[in-house]
């Protein structure tokens, strides 16, 4: 008897969690297939309807598919340099002879500027976007997405640098290896699935951004997150478009953490030293 006690309040409290979780997303799943009247009225019961997702893509005002393509490149390009930059720098922190204090000076120094709000920077981004004439580019977000996310992303590929065992490089050094040689031939292809989680997390990161993408972009190049918040105006809130919106959103989201989940996995039984 205890023991089925013990099994019904674990799973009783699983499923609570579960559904504290999941509300919010089944919540808005509804404002999104109902009409705007129904959701003045608070209808529980009602017709599902298109209509939002119709008005969202296909509207004569309808900036949806160049807000995705935006997200899209600022969220790719920013990852990619990211990566190439991070597991760079972590091989040469890492794996290099650099004094074990200038190592962790720069990391503290990553940890620092990791925790800065971006909303600090805002401002100069900004002044600097507008000097350049990158304002309303997406290489001005480009760059501010790179900047942000880069401690992030250096942070998670060192700890996966780590974990690669010493015994492999030195073996690749004996080999006749250069550190180059080594870190492309030897280190990098023992990171891939560090690299695609360190991928998935940044490019997340960037996908979902919403101040500084609304200060340094405008209607021609803005994300998806600001194009949401467009939706809500002075003397009217498109609740269902913005809904439907924000539903398409969370699809990269999900097709993301459905892969990674598989690589970060195979990350943990990878490189072994046999």
């Amino acid at each position: 008897m205890q023991t089925r006690l013990e099994k019904f309040i674990t799973y009783a409290g699983l499923v609570f969690f579960a559904i504290l979780v999941l509300a919010p997303f089944i919540w808005i799943s509804t404002i999104a297939f109902k009409k705007q009247i129904d959701i003045l009225m608070m209808k529980m019961i009602f017709k599902p309807t298109l209509f939002n997702f119709d008005k969202l893509f296909f509207s004569k005002e309808a900036t949806f598919f160049n807000d995705i393509f935006n997200s899209l490149v600022v969220g790719v390009s920013s990852t990619i340099i990211i990566l190439i930059v991070c597991s760079m720098a972590a091989f040469t922190l890492i794996r290099l002879k650099i004094p074990q204090w200038v190592t962790a000076l720069i990391f503290l120094w990553v940890i620092i500027f990791h925790m800065l709000p971006p909303i600090t920077f805002v401002g100069s981004w900004f002044q600097m976007a507008s000097s350049f004439g990158l304002f309303n580019s997406r290489i001005a977000l480009i760059l501010a997405h790179v900047t942000i996310n880069l401690p992030i992303g250096l942070l998670i590929i060192a700890s996966f640098m780590r974990d690669v065992p010493t015994e492999i490089q030195e073996a690749a050094f004996i080999d006749g290896c250069t550190s180059r040689q080594a870190y492309l031939k030897v280190i990098l292809p023992l990171l891939t699935p560090g690299l695609f989680a360190t991928a998935v997390i940044v490019f997340l990161f960037s996908w979902n951004d919403f101040m500084v993408a609304m200060n340094l972009t405008a209607k021609a190049t803005q994300t998806v997150p600001v194009s949401i918040a467009t939706f809500s105006q002075q003397y009217e809130v498109r609740y269902g478009e913005m809904a439907a919106g924000s539903l398409v959103s969370l699809v990269p989201a999900l097709i993301l953490t459905f892969f990674a989940q598989k690589y970060i996995v195979k990350g943990l039984t990878a490189g072994a030293v046999k």
